[in-house]
């Protein structure tokens, strides 16, 4: 193969080697992936995202949570066990696997299974059951995500302190959870098993769940939760965590013991980079494993690049799958666009969130004037159709020029609606365009004419009362 073995070698196949290895191929570059998993997919699809969205399909639907929405049946829903709602996780993530591998071999990417270490800023060895072998390249895109954070308070066992990597491993629903951390892993978890009949306890330092998310919708979503049989304890510190054969207890900075079955511990993640010899490459990751970029996707080292979690903000799957291709564009010599500011979050509770653009809060403390319309499910013939009577989106609009600002929903369907809102925001258009536009009926995305007509007649009323 001449001076080197391939011209990029993509070190992780999440959605962002993924996307990096098939670009930087279709521009007709000798490429090869490596995975250090005995599957393709890294994280998002063996224990992160795609297992985790599919068990709670299987939650809504094993356990009848959905059935009871349309019918107003009372609270007592079937119990599925672990191994029922796996064998949907496990064929989706099969699935999955099977599309990866297929595209890898359609677009000529070869696939590499072992642990990178770099010798040098142009070769790696790569450590694997048969030995090590050496391979060089000309550019290298680093796409190895990240971990759960580790801490000696909770010593994950899998069996009644688990992460987010070892909680599918769990061999029942347990009756009692713990789950240390509202994040988004810990809220969507604290959801599932609650709408699993388990009697769940979350606890963060933190005084509300989900900061960055739009402070109505998260105070929504806390009441759904509490309604799920969550119990939150925030502004509650767990210093550390005592197991027995009986279960978990948990001791809080307030002298608090909370005792459940499992504990589940979704305190942040770390980049994935320990034991990449980093410094041989001439880079250097920050306290948490993360690297630094500019806005071509390049390191402090010309021709290594770096995509995904690894990275640091936002660690979102379609974001990252967007990163690894502007990576591969940058490293094949291609000029791109910076990846795109504007993008949309997706948070599968139990109901969904999403949002994209800026929430209330932040607008009142950048003093920009703005005006809300709000539109709830109850009012569609769909969200009647589909049983969720308590589903809401909300678009902020500009006062004064009426570009839409941002769009927050929470409900079915809420991640799949949001991009409505993001296209036309991308766009540069105003609260008008869903005014004007017909939509299909019976439909959710009907509810951006709702919120529309509600947003504009309240500003009609605040308009005629400043000319009075």
């Amino acid at each position: 193969m001449g001076n080197t073995d391939y011209q990029v070698i993509v070190i992780g196949s999440g959605p962002a080697g993924h996307h990096a290895a098939i670009q930087a191929a279709k521009l007709g570059r000798r490429v090869a992936i490596i995975e250090r998993r005995e599957a393709v997919g890294g994280v998002c699809i063996n224990t992160g995202a795609i297992p985790s969205k599919s068990l709670r399909e299987a939650v809504l639907s094993l356990s009848g949570y959905r059935d009871q929405s349309l019918s107003g049946a009372s609270r007592t829903r079937r119990r599925p066990t672990m191994t029922e709602l796996l064998r949907r996780c496990h064929w989706v993530v099969q699935r999955e696997v099977d599309v990866y591998h297929a595209q890898f071999a359609r677009n000529g990417v070869d696939v590499l299974s072992g642990k990178a270490r770099f010798v040098s800023d142009r070769e790696i060895e790569l450590i694997r059951a048969g030995g090590t072998l050496r391979l060089s390249a000309e550019s290298f895109i680093i796409a190895v995500g990240t971990q759960p954070a580790s801490s000696p308070q909770f010593p994950v066992d899998g069996r009644r302190i688990v992460d987010a990597d070892t909680v599918l491993e769990l061999p029942s629903v347990p009756p009692t959870v713990a789950v240390v951390g509202a994040g988004v892993v810990g809220v969507e978890y604290a959801c599932m098993f609650g709408a699993l009949g388990s009697r769940v306890t979350l606890v963060d330092a933190r005084h509300r769940i989900l900061e960055f998310v739009d402070n109505e919708i998260s105070e929504a979503l806390m009441y759904h939760m509490r309604d799920l049989g969550v119990t939150p304890r925030l502004g509650e510190e767990v210093t550390h965590v005592e197991a027995d054969d009986e279960g978990v207890t948990a001791h809080t900075k307030s002298n608090k013991r909370i005792r459940a079955h499992v504990v589940l511990y979704a305190v942040g993640r770390q980049g994935a980079t320990d034991g990449m010899n980093l410094e041989t490459a001439g880079l250097e990751a920050d306290s948490r494993g993360r690297l630094v970029v500019n806005d071509r996707m390049e390191t402090a080292v010309p021709g290594i690049y770096a995509a995904g979690d690894v990275i640091g903000f936002p660690s979102l799957a379609g974001t990252s799958m967007e990163q690894g291709r502007v990576a591969a564009l940058s490293a094949c010599g291609v000029e791109s666009e910076r990846v795109a500011d504007l993008f949309p979050y997706g948070i599968y509770t139990i109901p969904e969130v999403s949002f994209v653009g800026k929430t209330e809060e932040q607008l009142t403390e950048e003093g920009v004037p703005y005006e809300i319309g709000v539109a709830h499910y109850r009012e569609l013939a769909r969200g009647n159709i589909i049983g969720d009577h308590t589903g809401r989106l909300k678009v902020i609009f500009h006062r004064e020029t009426e570009e839409v600002l941002g769009v927050h929903a929470i409900g079915e369907g809420a991640c799949e609606l949001i991009h409505i809102g993001q296209a036309v925001m991308v766009l540069g258009g105003t609260i008008r365009y869903f005014e004007e536009q017909v939509f299909n009926y019976p439909t959710l995305a009907e509810a951006y004419k709702v919120a529309a007509l509600n947003g504009l007649s309240r500003l009609e009323r605040f308009t005629r009362k400043a000319a009075a």
